[in-house]
């Protein structure tokens, strides 16, 4: 991917009207566009981390046995009548009439429309248990769409729906997908902590929420000192948890100072963003809506549900909140856009250190590499440089007469500022 050639290029003014960290920079460095409020269009390079955000999900989910499909955002009133909710999330929800006086709505989220999917396939205890997700758009009339890519009114959201036949294996399936959560935030980057929460509309028993904690969170939760799981960062070592005990601030039983009622050790507060929450539906929608299947003895029973969400597009966001520095955006290796920005400093088209990118280049795209190559010749190495920075890709290669004087290229590393000389000839079994 020639730089030169990109669409959607780095900007050296902070945008006014953004106060979120993960907005002021997306937009900087050429990732975003602010459509309005709570609503954005994503740029090449955003795509592409987006992308690979949605590819880990799918991949973890997949894992735990769930089956991909896609359900239509566009729904009926008469669908969200069976359960109340046309009426009860009038306040977010966006309702018009349509033709012929049908009035419909931009989905906030899809219990309904899975369960009508489901009621139309189940009949037995045979058909259950299984697990169905879409990765898409939803609409919700937020009255304080703020905080960039972190609250939307259009956001991308990944919905899982489980379906049993008994609580117990609901309860066996809702800790696989706890897990697999943890491990799509880890690999995204992110040290997410499990937080009990309320269940909200969804649950009369308590949820789980997935915190990061950060000091623009927008939430506020209470956690044991020994419950800190994060990645190591430029001045901030990485630990380990010993105790998992967190509460959201709206059902905390403790408070900072008070004992870990799991370990006895100091609780402590602290912002947070929440980027994912899983909820144990038991029959709250299946019996409004009718779902039923025939048990082994042939009673009739209504189906067990667990619901499991997460945003790829409020990841995204988290990311930039949590990797980053005064230069830029500093990308985890899996999600950045590209794995490589190679900079070249010449200033002639035909010159051996613009032949010598080139041949690198060539190299690294061969091995499979993902390049975004810096090539213009009309800006200063400075000016390069700070874009690199910005961008926030893990890795700098630089092809300089300099470094070519000695057949060789410069790797610098964008989180720990590393630099090093390699050979080109070498670069690969580097890199590996």
């Amino acid at each position: 991917m020639l730089y030169s050639k990109l669409f959607g290029k780095t900007s050296k003014t902070m945008p006014s009207d953004e106060e979120a960290i993960n907005s002021q920079l997306l937009i900087r460095a050429g990732f975003a566009h602010k459509v309005m409020s709570g609503v954005w269009s994503y740029l090449p390079l955003g795509l592409r981390v987006f992308e690979k955000i949605k590819d880990i999900v799918r991949e973890e989910i997949n894992a735990v046995g769930g089956q991909e499909i896609l359900m239509s955002a566009l729904q009926s009133k008469e669908l969200w009548d069976e359960t109340g909710r046309w009426e009860s999330l009038k306040e977010i929800m966006f309702q018009f009439e349509g033709r012929g006086g049908a009035w419909l709505g931009l989905s906030t989220t899809h219990e309904e429309p899975v369960v009508d999917i489901a009621r139309a396939k189940i009949s037995s205890y045979k058909d259950l248990p299984f697990a169905l997700y879409q990765i898409q758009d939803k609409f919700r009339n937020e009255p304080r769409a703020k905080s960039g890519l972190l609250r939307g009114r259009e956001f991308s959201m990944k919905d899982l729906y489980s379906f049993h036949a008994t609580k117990e294996d609901l309860d066996g399936y809702y800790e696989k997908v706890k897990e697999a959560y943890l491990r799509i935030f880890k690999r995204c980057g992110l040290e997410a902590m499990v937080v009990e929460a309320s269940g909200g509309v969804f649950s009369k028993e308590h949820s789980h929420e997935f915190q990061v904690l950060v000091e623009t969170g927008e939430d506020t939760i209470f956690y044991c000192e020994k419950n800190v799981r994060r990645p190591g960062l430029p001045g901030r070592p990485g630990l380990d948890t010993k105790c998992d005990f967190a509460q959201n601030k709206e059902i905390a039983e403790v408070y900072a100072g008070d004992k870990c009622p799991k370990c006895g050790r100091k609780v402590l507060i602290g912002k947070a963003i929440e980027v994912g929450n899983i909820f144990k539906l038991g029959t709250k929608y299946s019996k409004p809506m009718n779902l039923k299947f025939m048990s082994k003895d042939g009673k009739e029973q209504a189906v067990i549900m667990g619901c499991y969400g997460l945003g790829p597009s409020r990841i995204l966001g988290a990311i930039v909140e949590v990797w980053h520095d005064d230069k830029g955006i500093i990308w985890p290796e899996e999600v950045s856009p590209c794995c490589v920005h190679l900079l070249d400093l010449s200033k002639d088209d035909k010159s051996n250190v613009r032949k010598a990118a080139k041949k690198v280049c060539e190299i690294l795209e061969k091995a499979e590499w993902e390049v975004l190559w810096d090539d213009r010749l009309d800006v200063s190495a400075g000016e390069k440089f700070a874009d690199a920075d910005l961008i926030g890709i893990p890795l700098r290669i630089l092809v300089s007469e300099k470094t070519l004087a000695k057949d060789s290229v410069e790797l610098k590393y964008r989180q720990s500022g590393k630099a090093e000389i390699v050979k080109i000839k070498d670069l690969i079994k580097k890199l590996s």
